[in-house]
């Protein structure tokens, strides 16, 4: 087998070694980013959930502070592909412009009851002063057939979240939790397991040694 050196500390370090190393410290860093990834969407519900109850408690029916959807229809393709996830933040309607992306609940015959993400492509005025939205799928050869009333828009795409729908299908499998989630919080489990074994053997052979030196120093005596 191929030999390594490591010029600190005067050490063989093999192959083995080396690929221990770096799948160890792989796995750290994929745990890591998924607790803090955990940790904001934690605090994004605190978010979330505090202005749902400050909405309740004053009285006012407004739509979720943020919210999340994965795209299931082609339709906004190529800006917003299919199996994207996008991030929607509540917007006042009068802050809207021609060209902004926006997730609404449909009220046309075809489509009432879902929530449809496409991008606004005029805005008119309501004889009782409310705004109208007119929206289009960029991949769709023609308008929406209804226009969106204002008290219907959730929200503006804020980003997206390229084939996160994939990866959430996966990780929503047996095998896909294993895979990610299980096997490498258990690998990283037993290589610090098997380290702390290693410092407590090195401590207890020091400690003998230390030993040994001081019978012999008493039996020089």
């Amino acid at each position: 087998m191929k030999q390594y050196f490591d010029t600190n500390h005067d050490d063989v370090v093999s192959v083995k070694e080396i690929v221990q190393f770096f799948l160890h410290f792989i796995t750290k860093v994929f745990l890591y980013v998924v607790f803090l990834l955990l940790i904001i969407i934690f605090l994004l519900f605190i978010f979330y959930f505090v202005d749902l109850l400050y909405n309740v408690r004053s009285g006012e029916d407004k739509p979720p502070l943020f919210d999340a959807y994965v795209i299931v229809s082609p339709s906004m393709v190529p800006t917003i592909k299919v199996q994207d996830a996008i991030i929607i933040g509540r917007v006042d309607p009068n802050d809207l412009e021609q060209g902004d992306i926006i997730s609404y609940l449909a009220t046309d015959s075809y489509y009432s009851g879902k929530v449809i993400t496409h991008r606004i492509i005029g805005i008119e005025e309501a004889s009782d002063g409310t705004l109208l939205f007119r929206t289009k799928g960029d991949n769709n050869n023609v308008a929406d057939g209804t226009l969106v009333d204002e008290d219907n828009v959730y929200g503006k795409v804020l980003f997206r979240i390229p084939m996160l729908g994939y990866i959430r299908q996966f990780l929503s499998t047996y095998f896909g939790w294993i895979l990610c989630i299980a096997l490498p919080l258990l690998y990283l489990i037993m290589t610090e397991v098997i380290r702390v074994r290693k410092l407590l053997n090195q401590k207890k052979l020091q400690n003998l040694k230390v030993s040994e030196q001081k019978d012999d120093e008493i039996e020089v005596i």
